[in-house]
């Protein structure tokens, strides 16, 4: 698995996401399978909308929908019966604080941490530069 971290503007994260990243840190189960049906998907629905809205390119699209669909549901099973599984090996093997870490990251979900300050004049910064001034 590949975690890239960086500092990054909001802005740029949809941009990130999209080009770089293939897994993000929420969503885990994310992998070039599911990047290819939602791809094909979006192609379907461009090429019925392109060609007048006909019959058979709606019936192609929703074929392609339904798999994709399918396809991310099963990785999400999947990826929530890995984690249960191991939850339950920690807690055979006495890890009871790594299970308490993967119980809370499930329960609290995903949390955005931003590294926001306040200057002098009682601004936020969120620049390192700026920060870096302070």
């Amino acid at each position: 698995m590949i975690y890239i971290l960086c500092n990054i503007s909001v802005g740029m994260m949809s941009y990130f996401y999209k080009n770089v990243c293939t897994e993000t840190f929420k969503n885990k189960w994310y992998n070039e399978e599911c990047k290819f049906a939602i791809e094909e998907m979006k192609k379907a629905r461009e090429k019925w909308l392109i060609k007048g809205r006909r019959e058979k390119g709606e019936q192609e699209y929703h074929h392609k929908r339904k798999d994709a669909h399918k396809i991310i549901r099963n990785k999400k099973k999947t990826h929530m019966k890995n984690v249960i599984e191991s939850i339950e090996e920690d807690q055979k093997h006495n890890n009871t604080r790594k299970m308490y870490q993967t119980v809370n990251q499930f329960k609290k979900g995903h949390q955005h941490k931003f590294s926001i300050i306040r200057n002098k004049k009682g601004e936020f910064v969120m620049n390192t530069k700026e920060k870096a001034e302070i």
